[in-house]
This record gives structure tokens, C-alpha cells and sequence, in this order.
């Protein structure tokens, strides 16, 4: 209640000082709106508009992580182009079920979806050695792949927490690639579904556009930050880094 009383000014101070540590957040793994969601709340804005705003005001978070690790994006192009009718796809569904949905519905089966794609992302080394005998450029590990960046598009258009980590989730069981790799190939892929969903949400309305300036900008500092942060350190505290993430943001929202 005081939060909503704030004056504008104090308003947007806040959110870009939240918009900073969920760009960093973003940045690392994801879990950005775990921050940004409640904090609309807290001042004032109705579920949905909330959503929305943060949907669109979290998309430079994604940008920093596309430069710095243009190294590793760059082989995967052809991976890339072929992924993204997977994300449009999803990201344009998710945004029809929001709009057709309470924006509180889907929120009973989110702290289980990051819960279950932080587990499956823990697990992936072991999944991994399991599945070493099968190539993998064979149907079922492709199959896998795309329907499942599919299916994290279609949540990533809805709402969004923790989409960088399903999507690490997914990619590191379907592909053979460093987590350094995924961690390119996740920014990139969680740009595309951000903006396809922003795009349509700047279509539809329902933005609070002070808040989305002033995520807009925080966002894309903590952006910037995580991933020079995760490039800093080594492969095994990444990893445990994004575990804790998915943790955490699994038991605040349940």
C-alpha cells in the first residue's frame, strides 16, 4: 500500500533499481521477473498489466549476453534460423493464452515448471553421459529440442520467470555443447521470444510505460553486468549458480 502512494519519481527510481538486479539476473540464468512481477504488484498495477510491462521491459536484459558471447553464437547460425518458428510460434500462442486467461491462472504450475527444468538443467551432465550412445543428430534428440524450446516459448510468452533456465534445461540434455555455448545460444533464443511477445503486447496495450522506461533502462545495465559476471567465472560455479537461481526463484513463487 506504501509503495503505490510513492510519487512517480520514487516510483521509477525503484523499478530501475529492480530492473538493474533482474538485468543481472537475466543476465547469469534468468529469474528477472521473479523481481519485476512483484514489485509491480507491491506498487499498484493489476496482474496483467504487470505481466505485460514486464514482458516488454525485460527484453534489453538479453542484449549484453548476444555480444559478449558472440564467439560462441556464431558457429550455431544455422541452429539458430532453424529454432526460430519454434519461438515464434510459442512466444505468439503464449501471448494468446495470456490475453484469453486470468493472469493469475498459470501461476499454480510455474514454481513446478522452473522446478522441473532446474532439476532437469542439475541433472544434465548425468542425462548427458546416459544418452552418449545415441548420435546426435538423431530424430529424437532433434525432436526433443524443438518441441521443447517450443514449449518454453509458449511459457515464455505467458509470463516468462525463469525462462533462461528452462531453456538451458531443454538445450543442454538435446545438445553437445559447453555451457558456455548454451549460455550464447540462451540469450539469443530468449531475445527472440521476448521481443516476439513485446511486440505483441505493444500492439495490444495494457503497458505501464512509466515502469517500462525505467525497466528498459535498469535492464539493460544488468544485462551488461550478469553476463560479464558468468564470462568471469568458472564452468562449475556457473552451473551451480543457475541451480541456485532455479531454486530459489522455485520456492518464492510456490
Amino acid at each position: 500500500m506504501f509503495a503505490s502512494a510513492m510519487p512517480l519519481g520514487w516510483r521509477m527510481f525503484l523499478m530501475l533499481v529492480v530492473g538493474v538486479a533482474a538485468g543481472i539476473a537475466n543476465g547469469v540464468a534468468g529469474g528477472g521477473t521473479f523481481l519485476t512481477f512483484p514489485t509491480m504488484l507491491a506498487l499498484g498495477i493489476a496482474p496483467l498489466p504487470a505481466n505485460i510491462s514486464t514482458t516488454v521491459g525485460v527484453s534489453p536484459s538479453y542484449v549484453g549476453g548476444m555480444w559478449r558471447f558472440r564467439t560462441q553464437i556464431t558457429p550455431q547460425r544455422q541452429l539458430l534460423v532453424a529454432l526460430l518458428p519454434s519461438c515464434l510460434a510459442g512466444a505468439a500462442l503464449g501471448c494468446m493464452l495470456l490475453f484469453a486467461f486470468p493472469a493469475t491462472t498459470f501461476r499454480t504450475i510455474v514454481p513446478w515448471l522452473i522446478g522441473a527444468g532446474t532439476l532437469l538443467f542439475a541433472l544434465s551432465p548425468l542425462i548427458t553421459r546416459r544418452l552418449a550412445h545415441i548420435d546426435h543428430s538423431h530424430p529424437g534428440r532433434r525432436w526433443f529440442l524443438y518441441v521443447g524450446v517450443f514449449l518454453v516459448a509458449v511459457y515464455g510468452g505467458y509470463f516468462g520467470a525463469g525462462l533462461g533456465i528452462l531453456l538451458l534445461a531443454v538445450m543442454a540434455v538435446a545438445l553437445p555443447l559447453e555451457l558456455v555455448d548454451l549460455q550464447g545460444l540462451r540469450s539469443v533464443l530468449s531475445t527472440i521470444i521476448n521481443v516476439a511477445a513485446a511486440v505483441i503486447f505493444l500492439i495490444r496495450g495494457h503497458l505501464v510505460v512509466w515502469a517500462v522506461v525505467s525497466l528498459l533502462l535498469g535492464t539493460l545495465v544488468g544485462g551488461w553486468m550478469g553476463t560479464w559476471i558468468i564470462q568471469r567465472l568458472s564452468p562449475r560455479v556457473v552451473r551451480g549458480l543457475i541451480v541456485t537461481i532455479g531454486v530459489v526463484t522455485t520456492v518464492r513463487l510456490a
